[in-house]
Order: structure tokens, then C-alpha cells, then sequence
């Protein structure tokens, strides 16, 4: 065995310096608890020296070590039935052997913290650390204390530290990195919902229940705020509703299946439908829900029928649509930050009568302030000197197609509408309180179904400890809505809201979304006529004008 013999010659050579070859830790039965070797030695043969150790301490019970015909034993008895023991070559010194033994003495029961087998065991790394520090490879006494050993044994490593800041480091930069996708994913998440309630665009999914407010939402189908949709503002949605697209129309119930009455049983229903008509009735004007009977299928709850009438066919040769659209970004203090407001006017001939016309507006009234821009195929010279809108040539509108002939934009900040001031202030016990403030700065304008949405940063429902208006909590968006059927300069300019709600961040309770349909435009443009192209005579027509947000935001 090549190995075997290496092994064997080096530990023949170790005897014949003067080294220390192991020390240990070990019981009174020879049974080593810790052992270090500072020479090659295997296994076998420190058990083997370990082992005949009781039986040489029994014959030299006055001494503090023992010799054989190879080693030296140089021991120290400890507590417990403990021994600290130094296996040593016999050309070794006696009295450097004895220095590093009480030194060895002072440091056991320091690292491990007392002198019992458990506790030898349960330090027996450090205690080998400890060793090494008095003792280095091939057994030669180091120069040490025990405060140098302890200093030793505490010191950090200079690279360690660089290592585990780098690490940390890393670890912090993935975790804000990590945070802010989500706090990403969060606000897209958000101002996808928040503008699928104030801009009418139909939603991508289930949004939640902030429905109930005319065109703030999404149709309750029978919810608690459907109450909120009067007879009167009903009719005025059908004539223009910019949140037409959120609204759901409900599944008709599956009717009765038919009875064929038999021969000899045919009862007379003349009577019968009158009354079911007469019932359903007083039940539509009511706002009640039928029970039971023909008309059990139809949605008579709080509010109008979820299924939409089929739109009329136009009942004029011309129809003119006036609408207008703000963009408004407001400080949270209610400054405006920026504000533009654009316009146009979209013709629709329905008959050839219609394709004919001439529309005049009142272009030397009109003021400075605004831009105005004709389209390219609309002779610009008879506008610019008469306020005439025609094509060019002569020619003829297009049937039954929409076009826009005018544009006209306003870009100063006097524009908005609606001035919102919020002020969400942290109690320190785990809750906010908001005071939020609406106010109407145009007192020529008119506006319904104002909707403003306020994200909570918590599915948690407010407390609210006043209100002008109404409001709903929607707790699958974590968003309220407070709710305006009308604010005008006369009766409703200004409105409060204060409330409390579980959180510790104000910042979560932006950027706050408005929305509301007005049909009061702010551009003070008047068609003054329309008549024929030709004979000059007047043209019936109908004309709508609409005055909507298309981003109204406070952040």
C-alpha cells in the first residue's frame, strides 16, 4: 500500500521532533469528546493512543504525564470526569508542553462556555479554532494569550463583509425592483378601471359594482343606486349619454313554454291583456317589479329597463351634433395645470334635401379666444366672410354619413369646469382622514351625472362623517364614487365630502378621476341657419350638443 507506507514514514518522522501530535478533550473512559491532530495521524491510531490512556493514568496517579515507548501523554484532569490531554513525541519539552496545557485549560471552558460534555460538544468547532490559534499544523507552540485568541476568534473577515453587502445589496435592489413592477402593474391596473368609468369605453372584464350613477358605470342591474336614474334624466340619456358603452343590457328571462288550451276549454283573454297591460303600467311608472306574469321577464327595478329601446330613425332631413371634449390636469390643491378643450360640428344628411344645405353659425360673435378650423373640402373664403358652412364647388354633404365641417380648440386654464381640493391627512393610528372639496367655477354651464372617483388604496369601506351628495364603495376596485345628479352655479356650485378609512399612505388616494355630461358647450357658437343650397329655403333639422371630459384628472 504505497499511501499506507507515506503515512507511516511521516508519522516515524513527526516522532523524532519536538512537536505536539494531537490534543483532546476527552472523558475518563478514553472516550475523546474533541481531538485535534497537528501531524498526519489516521484514525485508528488516535483512537488506539486515546484508548490506552485510562490504563497509564491509573499507574501515575501524582504526575501530570505519562510516557510510553513512542509518545508522551501531558494531561490536565477538568470537571466532570474531564480530561485535557496533549499527545506529544517524547523528545519534546516537558515545560513548553505544560505552558501550552494550562494555556489550553483556560481556553475550553472560555469558548465553550463551561466544562460539561454537552456543552464540549456543542462548541467542539470553536474549540478546534481555538486550538489552532495556540497550536499550528505540525504541532509547534504559537506565541498567544487568551485575549489574543479571543480577538482571534471574534475577528470579521474583511472580505466576508464586502461579500455579504454585495449580496444585500443585490438582494434590496431586487426587492425595490420587484415592488415597483408590482406598484406598475397596480396603477395600470387602476387607470384602466378608473378610465373605463369615466370615459364610456366598454371594459375589457369584470370591473365591479361601481355602477348605479346614470353615466358613471356600468348598469347595477337592480343595484341600490339605480334610484339615482330619474324618469327625467332618463329621457335626456336617450337624446346623448357618453357612457352609453358601459352600460349592460341584461339577458331577457327565458319565457313560459305555451299551453294549448283543448277543445271545449278556450277561455276568453281579451279582458285578461288589458289588465296584464294596465298592471305593467303602473308598475313601469311606479318603478316597481312586477311579480309574476307577462311581464316578469322585464326589468322593472330602481331606474329604467336595462334593455335599451332600439334607436329612432331620424325624423328630420338634417341632424347637427355639437360636441365638445376637455383634457384638464389639476394640482391637489385644485390649481390647473393644464387645460384644453377642443370641439367640432358633425353633419349627417339623412335625405338629399339634407345634402343640399348651407349651415351659418355666427362666426363675427365668436370670440379670439378660440381657434377655429374648417375641413379642407368646406369653401373657407364664404365662411371667413359670411359664417357660411358648404362644400366647395357647390357640391353636396354625403347621405346618411357623418362628417365633421368645423373644429375649434381653447387652451386656457379658466376652461375647467370643476375644481377639486383634497386633503388626505394621516391620523397616526392606522387610518386617514380625507376632506375633499368640489367646487363650480362656470356659472354658465350645467352639468349631470357628475361622477367623481377616488381610489382608497384599501378594499376597506369609508367611514363617512359628512356628505353633500351621495356616494358608493366599491370594494373589488378599492374605489368610491362621489355622486352629483346636477351642479349648477344656482343651486349646487360647491359640495364637502370628509371621511376615514384604514391606511397609511395619502398618496393612495390619487389621482382622483371626474366625470360628468353636460349639454351646455363653452364655446358660445350658434347655428343662426340652415337652408337650402339652392332656393335658400330654411331645412328642418335637429341639433345636439354634448359637453364631455375626455381625461379630467387631479394628482
Amino acid at each position: 500500500m504505497p499511501c499506507r507506507s507515506v503515512s507511516q514514514s511521516l508519522y516515524r518522522f513527526a516522532l523524532n521532533l519536538q512537536v505536539v501530535l494531537s490534543a483532546s478533550v476527552c472523558t475518563r473512559q478514553g472516550k475523546a469528546l474533541v481531538s485535534r491532530q497537528f501531524v498526519e495521524m489516521n484514525r485508528l491510531r488516535v483512537e488506539g493512543l486515546l484508548a490506552a490512556f485510562p490504563k497509564l493514568v491509573g499507574h501515575a496517579k501524582q504526575h501530570t504525564y505519562v510516557e510510553t515507548d513512542s509518545v508522551r501523554y501531558v494531561y490536565q484532569p477538568l470537571e466532570n470526569n474531564l480530561y485535557l490531554l496533549l499527545v506529544t513525541t517524547k523528545a519534546s519539552n516537558i515545560v513548553e508542553d505544560l505552558g501550552t496545557l494550562r494555556l489550553l485549560a483556560k481556553v475550553v471552558p472560555d469558548v465553550a462556555g463551561g466544562l460539561q460534555e454537552h456543552t464540549i460538544n456543542e462548541n467542539a468547532f470553536e474549540l478546534i479554532f481555538a486550538f489552532d490559534e495556540v497550536l499550528t499544523a505540525g504541532g509547534y507552540k504559537e506565541e498567544a494569550t487568551l485575549s489574543s485568541i479571543r480577538t482571534n476568534l471574534l475577528m470579521d473577515s474583511h472580505e466576508e463583509k464586502i461579500h455579504k453587502a454585495l449580496q444585500q445589496s443585490k438582494e434590496d435592489a431586487a426587492r425595490a425592483e420587484m415592488q415597483k413592477k408590482a406598484k406598475t402593474l397596480k396603477e395600470q391596473k387602476m387607470a384602466q378601471l378608473r378610465q373605463t368609468f369615466v370615459s364610456g369605453q366598454a371594459p375589457t372584464g369584470a370591473v365591479g359594482g361601481m355602477e348605479g350613477f346614470g353615466g358613471g358605470g356600468i348598469s347595477s342591474q337592480g343595484g341600490l343606486f339605480d334610484q339615482f336614474n330619474m324618469d327625467q334624466q332618463a329621457a335626456v340619456q336617450q337624446e346623448y349619454n357618453p357612457y352609453a358603452a358601459l352600460q349592460k343590457p341584461s339577458a331577457p328571462a327565458p319565457s313560459a313554454p305555451k299551453v294549448i288550451a283543448k277543445s271545449g276549454m278556450k277561455l276568453s283573454m281579451g279582458k285578461t291583456g288589458k289588465k296584464d297591460s294596465l298592471m305593467a303600467a303602473m308598475a313601469a311608472e311606479d318603478n316597481l317589479m312586477p311579480i309574476g306574469g307577462k311581464g316578469a321577464g322585464t326589468d322593472f327595478g330602481f331606474g329604467a329597463a336595462a334593455v335599451a329601446p332600439p334607436p329612432a330613425a331620424p325624423s328630420t332631413p338634417l341632424s347637427l351634433i355639437l360636441e365638445e371634449k376637455i383634457n384638464v390636469s389639476m394640482n391637489r390643491e385644485g390649481g390647473v395645470e393644464s387645460c384644453e378643450v377642443k370641439g367640432t360640428l358633425h353633419l349627417t344628411a339623412n335625405t338629399d334635401a339634407g345634402a343640399a344645405a348651407v349651415i351659418s353659425v355666427n362666426k363675427s360673435q365668436l370670440p379670439e379666444s378660440f381657434n377655429f378650423a374648417t375641413h379642407p373640402k368646406v369653401d373657407k373664403k364664404a365662411y371667413e366672410q359670411n359664417g357660411v358652412l358648404s362644400l366647395k364647388g357647390g357640391k353636396g354633404f354625403p347621405v346618411a354619413r357623418s362628417v365633421g365641417i368645423l373644429r375649434w380648440s381653447y387652451g386656457n386654464e379658466d376652461a375647467a369646469p370643476i375644481s377639486i381640493n383634497c386633503w388626505p391627512e394621516d391620523e397616526g393610528s392606522g387610518r386617514i382622514n380625507v376632506n375633499i372639496e368640489m367646487e363650480m367655477t362656470r356659472d354658465n354651464l350645467v352639468l349631470h351625472d357628475v361622477n367623481i372617483l377616488l381610489p382608497l388604496g384599501t378594499t376597506d369601506p369609508p367611514s363617512i362623517e359628512s356628505i353633500d351628495g351621495q356616494y358608493k364603495h366599491d370594494p373589488s376596485s378599492g374605489m368610491m364614487c362621489w355622486h352629483f345628479d346636477m351642479v349648477d352655479a344656482n343651486t349646487s356650485s360647491t359640495g364637502s365630502l370628509e371621511f376615514s378609512v384604514a391606511g397609511n399612505n395619502p398618496d393612495a388616494f390619487f389621482p382622483i378621476q371626474v366625470g360628468f355630461r353636460s349639454q351646455t358647450l363653452l364655446c358660445p357658437l350658434v347655428i343662426t341657419g340652415v337652408t337650402n343650397s339652392s332656393s335658400g329655403a330654411p331645412i328642418p333639422n335637429d341639433i345636439t350638443k354634448s359637453f364631455v371630459p375626455d381625461s379630467y384628472q387631479c394628482s
